[in-house]
């Protein structure tokens, strides 16, 4: 059953058919066909021609005065920025820099770990980062200096030694004044005016201005995501982020006023969002459905209209569950890229979760305070893949290498097993070099200098 009212669409989950259900399980991103035969054309484009594609596509697509010889920020155009930027504004990029670098320092793996399994047996990892990630940010709805920060401090203690961004300019032909306050404050130094599916293509292939990535990071719109999709086999396009996505678990015990302020935060992003309110107190649901539309009368006719389109239905709105586990149930399939857990006792909940890129417990954590400055990574997957993929994180931007070393007592103890498990395999060249062969070539090389 779907109910639509006050512009907030109802949908009572135990008379959903399974199909219903399933289309509410949708993103926007689960369909991109709309989008691969459009930017195959811009990804050779960039191929072909480099920095005069890029500068080209931020004409026609940014809207943004740039030619070829513009693409990478100058060092003055950082220094521009400091003088340009509220004084209290680069006091909170601090403030959050300095919170997002402690939680990701906290989460940087030691560098090599090695343990004796068996006697003479040690086995353990050694990690070391990767030589070259691009860090996107994104730009077509607003600025956002926060995904610059997000992206590029992770990347800067993991010790990235070529960390780029790249990000689309505005119509002045500039980057954002506190996207690059951000890139500094995090470490970076070399930033690049492109966007979308062309900005993939620039760190894939490299362009005259733009170094080759081994590696792309952040989120972005359908046409970067179709992007990444179409060059996953040429470079690593991480972990999926895609528009934004909530959900908003509201008890019977949760404050209706909060949960209407809140499930707004992320449908704001665009008409491309999704944001759901679940709850089974068809009480709470009714007094949430009342409360958003004097909240979307406080905001900007453009943003309220972005989230009025999202949660009208058919990717947000209030979904009403016959009981908690059947709330639980939904959540789970769901895989939400936010989840903010509203109740006086938000704990108690936690347990029944177990797909969700970000978990926010009570009412004095909103999504806005996580997007920006409480630690964790606000990069988090989205379209389902919550069921598999992490938050972004130093462990992003590094690799490990397995280690192994073995002393001769350990040898004799695993050489046999080896020769059986091997003989069984067919493999000849593995048995042989577990065998009494190998004892021959040490005794025949015995005297040589080791």
């Amino acid at each position: 059953m779907y109910v639509m009212t006050q512009e907030v669409a109802l949908y009572e989950l135990e008379s959903l058919s399974l199909d219903q259900r399933n289309a509410l399980l949708k993103r926007t991103e689960d369909d991109l066909s709309a989008f691969v035969g459009k930017v195959e054309p811009i990804i050779e484009a960039v191929k072909q021609q480099g920095d005069e594609a890029l500068a080209a596509f931020a004409r026609e697509y940014d809207k943004a005065e740039l030619q070829a010889n513009q693409i990478a920020v100058s060092a003055s155009d950082f220094d521009d920025a400091f003088d340009s930027l509220d004084s209290k504004m680069i006091e909170v990029l601090e403030y959050a820099a300095d919170n997002i670098r402690r939680f990701h320092q906290a989460q940087k793996p030691e560098e090599m770990w090695m343990k004796e399994i068996r006697p003479g047996v040690l086995v353990g990892e050694r990690y070391s980062p990767i030589d070259s990630v691009a860090l996107y940010s994104p730009r077509g709805k607003g600025s956002f200096p926060s995904v610059t920060l997000m992206t590029s401090i992770p990347a800067v203690v993991a010790g990235v030694p070529l960390p780029v961004i790249v990000t689309p300019a505005g119509p002045d032909g500039k980057v954002d004044a506190a996207t690059l306050v951000a890139a500094r404050l995090a470490g970076v130094e070399q930033v690049f005016k492109a966007g979308g599916a062309q900005a993939v293509a620039a760190v894939a292939f490299g362009t005259e201005s733009v170094p080759q990535c081994r590696k792309i990071v952040g989120p972005g719109s359908p046409w970067f995501v179709a992007g990444k999709r179409l060059l996953r086999d040429i470079i690593d396009t991480g972990l999926p982020a895609g528009p934004s996505e909530v959900i908003v678990l509201a008890d019977p015990s949760a404050n209706p006023s909060i949960a209407a302020l809140d499930i707004i935060i992320e449908s704001e992003h665009g008409p491309d969002s999704s944001a759901f309110l679940v709850t089974w107190s068809a009480e709470l649901a009714d007094q949430v459905r009342r409360e958003i539309p004097g909240y979307w009368k406080k905001m900007s006719a453009t943003l309220s209209g972005f989230s009025a389109t999202v949660l009208n239905g058919p990717r947000g709105g209030v979904v009403l569950a016959p009981d908690a586990d059947a709330a639980y149930r939904f959540i789970n399939d769901y895989a939400p890229e936010h989840l903010q857990v509203l109740s006086k006792h938000p704990f108690e909940h936690l347990s029944h979760i177990r797909h969700a890129g970000e978990i926010l417990l009570g009412e004095h954590a909103p999504g806005s305070i996580a997007n920006y400055m409480m630690g964790p990574n606000c990069v988090l997957p989205t379209s389902g893949a919550a069921h598999t993929w992490s938050p972004l994180g130093v462990l992003d931007f590094l690799k490990s290498s397995s280690i192994g070393h073995m002393t001769e007592q350990g040898f004799s103890e695993m050489a046999p097993k080896t020769h059986r498990f091997a003989s069984y395999e067919g493999f000849d060249g593995h048995a042989n070099a577990v065998s009494s062969l190998r004892q021959q070539a040490f005794d025949k090389h015995s005297g040589s200098k080791s």
